[in-house]
């Protein structure tokens, strides 16, 4: 008999090599790494990605750049002279040494981090006038990508969630931005910053006008992305605002990408190497770009930081005549140390902040002691006022 006549045999369809602003071989040795292991790297947006080999289309290793800190050239260990061939990749968490084939290697991928991760072409560096107009077309397609992509340090969160996040997670950053609480489509940017040791949380709006969006200041300021608004304020305060982006860990706790709750004040804190490093004289470099003006509408708002606590003024008892005559039954005032739009709030026990809807029912223990403590000293000094009234009439 015949053999059956098998089918015949396809060709494997070749994988699609990424497209890369730069790549070549890189030499990588991490924390943990004993000795350096060779890969093809490439650099696409925010991300560098490790291979193989230059033939695989599916990456073993990445690095993300969004938590970039700086690029140091680094003699080989043991040698106290460079031969230019090796240089460390300083992020928020950790240092990354590469080793590479030459000079002009590492000129080049220092050119294209930068670039990617500043915006601006570094002419700084030992580059040919090829390797600079490389970099050009680099930063023209990262720019337009940013165009089209939300910043990763916008959150959908309110305005009291986006201080707590800050309050709670400094080492991840103190620029956040998250949707405008008007309703009007815009978003706004919230701060934490130290000023004479003090943290202050200032809110700032950005109104979004056609393809464009502007930043509300004295002298309003244009910009093409939301990106744009973030290196804008990065840029007027010497770089001591960082965006906020949470680890890896701490959406494990949190969410995926949209905190819905606050975590439990029980999280085991960080270490202290994977923290980041404290900002060069944080009180000089308090740059604002909007008003300086603690009573402005907007900046620096009604909303006071929930780490400061708030005082409570001795409250003033009214004189009475010796025979008064009748006045109708007025509402209790409120005390005066809770004149803040949110002590107001949590006074009257608003449902607008703490409601289930708003992704604040599991709010940490320790506001919820602050706001039984707060209601207290409210509720004994109405109980006061009345026995005095009584006690007079």
């Amino acid at each position: 008999m015949a053999s059956a006549l098998s089918p015949p045999r396809l060709p494997k369809p070749k994988s699609i090599q990424p497209s890369h602003y730069y790549e070549s071989f890189l030499e990588k040795k991490g924390p943990r790494d004993r000795d350096y292991k060779k890969f093809w790297a490439g650099l696409q947006g925010l991300t560098l990605y490790f291979y193989n080999s230059n033939r695989d289309s599916q990456y073993v290793e990445k690095l993300d750049l969004r938590v970039f800190v700086k690029l140091r050239d680094e003699a080989p260990w043991g040698s106290s002279q460079d031969p230019g061939t090796h240089f460390c990749l300083v992020l928020r968490n950790q240092e990354i040494k590469f080793k590479v084939e030459s000079v002009e290697s590492r000129e080049m991928w220092k050119g294209f981090i930068v670039t990617v991760v500043e915006l601006r072409v570094p002419f700084n560096l030992t580059l040919l006038p090829g390797h600079l107009y490389m970099m050009t077309e680099a930063l023209a397609k990262e720019e337009a990508r940013r165009a089209l992509e939300m910043p990763s340090c916008f959150l959908k969160v309110s305005r009291l969630e986006a201080q707590l996040l800050l309050e709670r997670y400094p080492e991840c950053g103190n620029l956040l931005l998250r949707p405008s609480g008007d309703g009007s489509g815009g978003v706004s940017v919230t701060t934490r910053q130290a000023l004479n040791g003090t943290p202050v949380v200032r809110h700032y709006k950005v109104k979004c006008e056609g393809p464009k969006y502007v930043i509300d200041v004295e002298q309003p300021f244009s910009c093409a992305s939301l990106d744009a608004v973030v290196n804008y304020f990065v840029s007027h305060t010497n770089q001591a605002l960082v965006p906020f982006l949470l680890d890896e860990d701490y959406e494990k706790v949190i969410g995926p990408a949209l905190p819905k709750q606050l975590p439990p004040a029980s999280i085991t804190p960080v270490s202290s190497h994977n923290k980041l490093p404290p900002l060069p004289n944080q009180d000089e470099n308090y740059v604002i770009p909007i008003g300086d003006d603690p009573a402005a509408n907007y900046v620096n708002g009604d909303v006071p930081s929930p780490s400061r606590p708030v005082v409570q003024k001795p409250r003033k008892l009214a004189k009475f005549q010796a025979k008064p005559p009748k006045t109708p039954v007025m509402p209790k005032p409120e005390p005066k140390g809770l004149n803040s739009g949110l002590a107001k709030k949590l006074a009257v026990s608003s449902a607008q902040v703490f409601s289930p809807t708003t992704g604040l029912a599991g709010v940490t223990a320790e506001l919820e002691e602050k706001l039984q403590r707060r209601r207290a000293l409210e509720h004994a000094a109405a109980r006061t006022g009345d026995q005095q009234a009584n006690l007079q009439a």
